[in-house]
């Protein structure tokens, strides 16, 4: 007999608790995405030179003996240059707004804590609102702090401007010891959301001192988006499958599992703007997985470096930097790029610009730029010689230390691509160098450091190799004078 012909059936008291306690479940689901929604934000992170272990460890013992000076508002000078200042006198900075949920005993706390990790960590609780001084970003913040403390090695702790008061983290030259992850767990631990703030950067610091950063965030969001128990109803002999009251438990509990998957997926993609995916295979190459819909979070990276590199030179004594026009001649080429930037690649060369000012502002000239298979690796660790699939030219590059073991175990290393003019996804730079001002100078592998005492070191290294090692372009030193020159934009050419 159909379910029509059937007379109406009462739900049973258990029955009525099973759909109270479907909704009950599903309310819960939904209080705990908001949460997640409300803790869950890394943040990108700018790129810097390494110091040595030693500096480094040296540099975090000062500060851990150094006479215990709370992290007081300083007076003068921009916003960003009054905290570094306070950061240099101590490792905790607490902005009045904060300082209720920070008193100085817990400031004190902090600072011995940081003390007995022997890392270079600062922490600012600086609130950020939109129009502010850092335009309410976390990662202009940090990108400006950064510069003005002029830490080769350093950890930073910060206030999520777009979450709240929940915490981020970055770390420099690279996330060595898990920062964003660890900053990110702690919002999403269960024993963290009713903590109290001091409570939470403490927890943040010890596992940013532990290395177990993406071990706790792991287990912070094991069960998001995992698959769904199910569970099986037994409502006596009445009733159909697909109607009654079972019906209506059944849509709450997938209604449940839809939102809460969905809430998972909005986090990995959170989590995911700052790691890039595993690599996918193309016939001929090894391509780097590019995340497209990430194009958003790198252009606000892009962003917050070049007005942390403007901070930088704004005021800067050229007297006192000898490179400071080639430092600026870079933030204009990176303001000209990311203005006119149509994807990935170009927001890539941004980055690209703002370290080669980074270096020129500093006096760096021997300095490596990013990774030339893809400059989203970050800064190159060495060079090496390297030959593109069919030429018998090799050519010398400046490669992350992934990269560079990839190619001498004669693997394929990840690579940035680009479109070509048929719409191909190809190696950036396989695209013809005078299409593409990226394939030209290979984000700053290609051409000539902008000092030739770079290049003389350079030559110096390769001296004696035997390979037939050439530079692609023998023009003037770095990617700013050909920006600036007009090699950006350059309109493709139909074929």
């Amino acid at each position: 007999m159909s379910s029509s012909h059937r007379p109406p059936v009462l739900p049973s008291p258990a029955l009525h608790g099973t759909v109270r306690g479907a909704v009950l479940a599903l309310l819960a689901g939904l209080s705990t995405l908001c949460g997640l929604f409300v803790a869950a934000a890394p943040a990108g992170a700018a790129q810097a030179p390494a110091r040595t272990q030693a500096q480094s460890q040296a540099q975090a013992r000062s500060q851990v003996h150094a006479p215990v000076r709370l992290g007081a508002p300083a007076t003068g000078g921009t916003a960003g240059q009054r905290i570094a200042d306070a950061l240099k006198a101590s490792p905790v900075y607490v902005d009045p707004a904060y300082a209720g949920a920070v008193p100085p005993a817990r400031q004190k706390q902090l600072v011995a804590r940081i003390g007995r990790t022997h890392l270079p960590i600062k922490v600012a609780l600086v609130p950020l609102v939109k129009g502010d001084a850092f335009d309410g970003d976390s990662t202009v913040l940090q990108g400006v702090l950064h510069d003005r403390l002029g830490m080769g090695n350093l950890i930073l702790i910060t206030m999520d401007g777009e979450f709240g008061d929940t915490l981020t983290g970055q770390e420099w030259p690279d996330d060595t010891h898990q920062v964003m992850d660890a900053a990110s767990a702690v919002g999403l631990m269960d024993d963290m959301k009713s903590a109290g703030l001091a409570d939470r950067v403490a927890k943040a610091i010890d596992l940013i001192a532990s290395g177990d950063g993406k071990k706790a965030y792991d287990q912070a969001t094991a069960d998001i988006g995992g698959p769904p128990t199910t569970a099986k109803a037994e409502h006596g002999k009445g009733g159909s499958a697909g109607s009654g009251p079972g019906a209506v438990v059944w849509l709450l509990v997938v209604a449940a599992v839809v939102v809460l998957g969905g809430g998972a997926g909005w986090l990995l993609r959170r989590r995911s703007m700052a790691r890039r995916a595993s690599p996918f295979a193309f016939p001929r190459e090894v391509f780097a997985a590019e995340e497209v819909a990430d194009e958003s979070a790198l252009r606000r990276r892009a962003e917050a470096e070049v007005i942390a590199l403007g901070e930088a030179v704004e005021d800067a004594d050229a007297g006192s930097r000898p490179g400071l026009a080639r430092a600026l001649d870079a933030y204009a080429a990176a303001g000209k790029v990311l203005d006119g930037a149509r994807g990935i690649p170009d927001l890539a060369g941004v980055l690209a610009l703002v370290a080669e000012g980074r270096d020129a502002f500093d006096g760096r000239f021997d300095a490596l730029p990013l990774c030339f298979f893809d400059p989203l690796h970050g800064r190159a660790a060495r060079r090496l010689v390297w030959r593109p699939l069919g030429s018998r030219d090799t050519l010398r590059v400046a490669a992350c230390a992934e990269c560079a073991t990839a190619v001498e175990q004669h693997r394929a290393p990840e690579v940035l691509t680009d479109t070509a003019t048929d719409g191909r996804r190809v190696p950036y730079f396989e695209v013809p160098a005078g299409e593409s001002v990226w394939a030209a100078t290979g984000y700053g592998s290609l051409v000539p450091p902008p000092a030739p005492v770079a290049q003389a070191a350079a030559d110096a290294a390769d001296a004696g190799a035997g390979d037939r090692s050439v530079d692609r372009d023998t023009g003037p030193g770095g990617i700013a004078p050909r920006v600036l020159d007009g090699d950006f934009p350059r309109p493709r050419r139909p074929r």
